[in-house]
């Protein structure tokens, strides 16, 4: 009976992986087989079915069995048998036939029977277009015969005009009947809605709550105010859509934002003959800020980058980066999706060092004099912990006082500033002396070495003043003036596929930068495993924002992929 009853659990598990795998993997036959990769539609048909305060509803808009070069991977054909393998169900006799161009998964209600004392057990809905609906009510019949002959208890309803399916949850003890919520989730209830969808989820009141849906507009997710704005932003080629309705989410998670200026998130994948973009739309009740002017091409500073960076971030102006619309995102986004600034703090752990080791505020002494052009970047080497960094900024009002500034703010921490001459070109150093002793050589008395560590160095190139951690970083920018990241084809391909103009790129190299992020975050290795199909040819991403419009924040994320 529990391999039957736990069917739901496979279901929602299933869904969201099918999601992830099947859109991970449009990447490995993009240049195969494109013409069976257009979505029909952009928008989810199965949005009547789920009201307007859904916190998440997840849409994969393509039949799974398009992805035919994954198949030679073997990854959606053993996706496919472990998620029905423990419901007796065939994939490919049972389900394949009449399959449609849409799977949706949606989180309808945050607590099914809305009785707080009994716990909180969230509302799971999954809809399945459906080619031929009388093949699908054969499936479902199927189904639940199979979970009937496996011991679960079934009830047969008929709910305005639709036959729902489902294991009676009723239990009578000492003569009272009774609904524990600790066992909804193992409950599984279907119908089949119309000529278009097939309907499953883990309690009978969801489904009825999703034909009631339908049959009053007014509360399903279509009619949202918010929902129509934001799937105005979808392009016409995505594969699949996420919307989220961010306050609800965050109500969800039990967390009370310091801020909302954020409504409602969409997103959605699309290909692109290099790889794969995921384009995102955040909706605001208010018009948004911008940090900087866009720009119409990518920063100078850029051309100063080694080739080899693991991950580089240009735009320009930060003067007003910590009052900025986008910092009151993350703010929001990193609080709805953590509860907490840990996972933040470990990825700004290299910069929290720098700021330590120095003795200075990033914002105050450094973004604050900010106003041009810059670029920062982090070169990883596999046999240090701690990357190299690079800082380049275009000359402008102020900076000249901000590089006095830091040669101050080091001098008072015990730093001697040194000149010194790397290629012909003059380079401030900022230095520490240290003694050693050396080994005895049988004379009385200690022996002495006096040895001189460098805690950055500072140069002016062209337009640009530019720091780096150590002198073979700084050699390595003066020596490579024909090898820097702007004439790296991985970059070039990255952000041809991000509109212009634009707020600048965080590009990040994985294959240079997955050890140190995996240090910092020790979570990943997990995502990694889930999503292995995609990260093991995963080459690069990159992170841009975009758009014009008064009350949105656009943005996009480009993953390259070692094939394309």
């Amino acid at each position: 009976m529990n391999r039957q009853r736990s069917f739901i659990g496979f279901i929602v598990a299933g869904a969201i992986a099918l999601l992830v795998i099947a859109i991970a993997g449009f990447y490995w036959f993009f240049g195969k087989s494109p013409a069976n990769l257009i979505a029909s539609t952009s928008r989810s048909g199965s949005a009547i079915f789920v009201s307007k305060l859904s916190p998440v509803m997840v849409s994969l808009l393509a039949n799974p069995d398009r992805l035919q070069a994954l198949e030679q991977e073997e990854e959606l054909s053993k996706l496919k048998t472990s998620l029905f393998a423990k419901s007796g169900i065939d994939y490919k006799q049972d389900i394949q036939p009449w399959l449609g161009d849409e799977i949706t998964l949606a989180i309808t209600t945050l607590d099914i029977d809305r009785d707080r004392e009994n716990g909180q057990q969230p509302g799971y809905l999954l809809a399945l277009a459906t080619e031929q609906p009388e093949k699908s009510r054969e499936f479902v019949e199927l189904l639940f015969s199979k979970r009937a002959l496996g011991g679960a208890n079934l009830a047969v309803e008929q709910y305005k005009g639709v036959k729902l399916i489902y294991d009676n949850q009723e239990v009578i003890t000492e003569g009272k009947i009774q609904n524990p919520k600790s066992e909804i989730q193992n409950y599984l209830a279907g119908a089949v809605v119309g000529e278009g969808f097939v309907l499953f989820a883990n309690d009978p009141k969801v489904l009825r709550d999703a034909i009631n849906n339908v049959q009053a507009p007014d509360l399903n997710l279509t009619t949202s105010p918010e929902y129509q704005k934001a799937t105005k932003q979808l392009p016409k080629d995505g594969l699949a859509v996420a919307f989220l309705n961010l306050p609800i989410v965050a109500k969800w998670q039990g967390l009370e934002l310091p801020e909302q200026l954020y409504n409602s998130q969409i997103i959605s994948l699309a290909l692109n003959p290099k790889g794969l973009l995921a384009e995102t739309t955040f909706l605001a009740s208010s018009e948004i800020v911008s940090p900087s002017a866009p720009l119409s091409k990518p920063v100078g500073a850029l051309q100063y980058i080694p080739a080899s960076a693991g991950l580089a971030i240009s735009g320009s102006n930060l003067s007003n980066l910590g009052d900025s619309d986008l910092a009151k995102l993350w703010r929001q986004a990193t609080a709805t999706l953590y509860g907490s600034e840990d996972v933040v703090s470990r990825l700004a752990k290299p910069l929290a060092d720098v700021q330590k080791r120095w003795g200075i505020n990033l914002p105050e002494d450094i973004f604050s004099w900010v106003q041009g052009e810059y670029a920062i970047a982090l070169l990883p080497e596999k046999e240090q912990t701690t990357p190299h960094w690079i800082f380049v900024v275009e000359k402008s009002e102020g900076v000249e006082q901000g590089v006095a500034r830091l040669d101050a703010i080091a001098s008072s921490n015990g730093l001697s500033i040194n000149s010194l001459t790397i290629n012909k070109q003059k380079i401030s150093a900022w230095t520490e002396l240290n003694t050693a002793a050396k080994k005895s050589d049988g004379k009385e008395g200690a022996s002495f070495s006096i040895e001189t560590k460098v805690r950055g160095l500072h140069t002016t190139l062209g337009n640009y003043e530019i720091f780096t951690s150590d002198l073979e970083t700084m050699d390595e920018i003066l020596t490579a003036k024909d090898n820097s990241i702007i004439d790296n084809p991985n970059f070039k391909d990255s952000i041809a596929a991000i509109p212009l103009p634009n707020q600048g790129y965080i590009y990040l190299d994985w294959t240079k930068s997955q050890n140190l992020l995996e240090r910092q975050v020790p979570i990943l290795k997990l995502v990694e495993v889930l999503g292995k199909p995609f990260f093991n040819n995963l080459r690069s991403l990159t992170v841009s924002s975009y758009g014009t419009e008064a009350r949105s924040l656009k943005g996009g994320v480009f993953f390259k992929l070692h094939n394309s």
